[in-house]
């Protein structure tokens, strides 16, 4: 550091010493004043930077929040969809299964009436009487082989001749032909009070009584 005591010892004049420490001490104010304004400057600079990171950091969360709020809202509106679709398919599953049995149901009855109404025909029942007499016969009980006919065929026969016998024509005898088909409602004309009699209770079993 510069001193009066080192200025003399060169040899220099007091006026002049004044001068030099003058000046010396303007330039040393000035430059600690400089320094002074850069220290303050980067003070300043290290709080905007610290300012700075803080606000990076806080918008960083903001859009991650954001984005994964967005994500939420994105995964509960699939979610919802996915469940509409589960249960659209389900009915549809619900109605095919319902349809499918139905039409099951319907095609073993068609197929079951069909051999059972083979069967009338080979006990001798007039194919204008063997669908009347299906009417009013229960099917659930008969069950039919892998060919698609009556099981126990032959039994099922002689039970028809037994049950149906005024519908059966004998050689030299003309069979029962009743101008109306058998009801509750109608009288049969030619047919013997027993044939009216089992139509009548088979009738009774399949549809209830009916009024008179």
């Amino acid at each position: 550091m510069l001193t009066r005591k080192m200025l003399k010892a060169m040899g220099i004049e007091e006026d002049v010493i004044e001068q030099i420490i003058e000046a010396h001490t303007e330039t040393v104010d000035a430059l600690k004043e400089q320094r002074d304004g850069f220290k303050a400057d980067a003070d300043k600079a290290k709080g905007l930077s610290s300012e700075l990171e803080k606000v990076q950091k806080q918008l960083k969360e903001a859009l991650e929040d954001d984005t994964q709020d967005e994500l939420k809202k994105q995964n509960d509106e699939q979610a919802k969809e996915i469940e509409k679709l589960k249960k659209a398919n389900e009915s549809l599953q619900s109605e095919f299964d319902s349809y499918k049995s139905d039409a099951e149901a319907k095609d073993v009855q068609r197929r079951k009436s069909d051999a059972y109404k083979e069967l009338l025909e080979k006990a001798g029942i007039a194919p204008k009487y063997a669908g009347k007499v299906l009417k009013v016969t229960s099917l659930d009980n008969i069950e039919l082989d892998d060919d698609g006919s009556v099981k126990d065929a032959d039994a099922a026969i002689e039970g028809i001749k037994s049950e149906w016998s005024e519908f059966i024509a004998t050689k030299g005898t003309k069979g029962a032909e009743p101008e109306n088909p058998p009801t509750q409602t109608k009288t049969v004309q030619g047919v013997s009070d027993r044939a009216k009699r089992i139509i009548a209770e088979h009738y009774e079993k399949k549809y209830g009584k009916s009024e008179e």
